[in-house]
């Protein structure tokens, strides 16, 4: 999602990951796509961005690209890393009606296009969810049967 606003504001986006995804980052609005497992970060150029969702090594390479006095963000894990002549944060989403009423929006005009991998009933949720299960895009987690 965080790709797609970013395309839709306007913003040049470098979207990184495995070599198959590549595909859909750029299908979603990146107009870049290192792979991570055999290209560099610093290879990118400055960015004045870095907006980080893995974690671990990758949020440790991802400092490279940061320009001077940008930020790093994370959603992964509190920061240990840091930047240049910059600044690194750990952001944790808050709820904010008006915020999820606009996504909403986004998604029935199709201006958004989430990228479901799973829909698993509740009684599979923690096998669904474990870290050495992983599924391309989202996993719903069905509650209730489908009508």
């Amino acid at each position: 999602m965080a790709l797609q606003l970013a395309h839709e504001a306007a913003a040049r986006v470098i979207g990184t990951g495995r070599p198959g995804d590549r595909d859909t980052a750029q299908g979603l609005g990146a107009d870049a796509f290192p792979d991570l497992e055999s290209e560099k970060l610093e290879d990118v150029g400055e960015v004045d961005v870095v907006f980080d969702v893995i974690g671990g090594e990758i949020l440790e390479r991802s400092t490279a690209p940061v320009r001077p006095g940008g930020p790093l963000v994370t959603v992964a894990e509190p920061v240990t890393v840091h930047c240049r002549d910059g600044r690194a944060v750990f952001f944790v989403v808050e709820p904010d009606r008006n915020r999820l009423a606009d996504l909403a929006q986004r998604l029935r005009d199709g201006r958004l296009k989430p990228i479901v991998g799973a829909v698993q009933p509740l009684a599979g949720a923690a096998a669904a969810l474990s870290p050495a299960k992983r599924t391309p895009g989202k996993t719903i987690i069905r509650v209730a049967a489908a009508d």
